[in-house]
């Protein structure tokens, strides 16, 4: 499919020098990159919206654990047990 679109001058100066870099060949490679960016963090914006919605529903029927000292270094600590083992990290809580 072919798309034309209309680009302030800034936006193409923009374009224009990444590919000056060398690390893209083309504008449109560089205008497929930031689409496959915006899609990526639609993609984790959603799941973050949606684990929001999971631990209010969570909230209001009543599952929730009592906060405190205990429960923070309960949580500091397996954090840094994960941080250290080999298993991939959650991509929950990755920003």
């Amino acid at each position: 499919m072919t798309m034309h679109v209309n680009l302030s001058p800034e936006m193409e100066s923009f374009i224009r020098s990444k590919v000056a870099t060398g690390f893209y060949g083309s504008a449109t490679e560089v205008i497929r990159d930031a689409l496959r960016r915006m899609q990526a963090e639609e993609t984790r914006s959603d799941a973050w919206k949606a684990a929001i919605r999971r631990g209010e529903e969570q909230l209001d029927r009543g599952e929730v654990i009592a906060y405190g000292d205990e429960s923070l270094n309960e949580i500091t600590q397996a954090a840094f047990e994960a941080m250290h083992s080999a298993k991939p990290i959650d991509p929950d809580v990755l920003p």
